[in-house]
């Protein structure tokens, strides 16, 4: 409270993040780690190959790592903005469900676990969206 009145909290607190989007943003983040150390490891073995070698075949490890990097930047970026409730985070996270769903209808393998995994996961992302800012 400030000068009597209730002040709306603008951050947000850890029993107003959703569990479920707790454990999302940890499980992207740490998929984000771990690409992030596979990229930079290819950029650095192909770097040495192709310096070694003078083979430019190597420059699509490269590419490849660099692709990967970027990847990986994302994959952190969209969990620290579930973590912190970010609105645009949701709706990137829902985009890639529905991206998922429509690849598995055009492969025929909507009735799988996968894709009970991704329509569960769609579900409490809609549900949950009233605690996103």
């Amino acid at each position: 409270m400030r000068d009597g009145r209730h002040v709306r909290q603008l951050a947000y607190t850890p029993s107003s993040l959703p569990v479920g989007v707790a454990i999302l943003a940890i499980l992207i983040g740490i998929i984000g780690i771990l690409l992030f150390v596979v990229a930079i490891t290819l950029i650095l073995v192909f770097t040495g190959l192709a310096v070694l070698s003078q083979f430019s075949l190597f420059g699509a490890g490269i590419v490849g790592g660099v692709v990967l990097l970027i990847f990986a930047v994302l994959l952190l970026a969209v969990a620290f903005g579930l973590w912190h409730l970010e609105t645009w985070a949701l709706a990137l996270s829902i985009l890639v469900l529905v991206v998922l769903l429509v690849v598995s209808v055009f492969r025929g393998t909507l009735v799988s676990v996968s894709s009970l995994i991704v329509v569960l996961l769609l579900i409490y992302l809609v549900l949950v969206r009233h605690h996103f800012r």
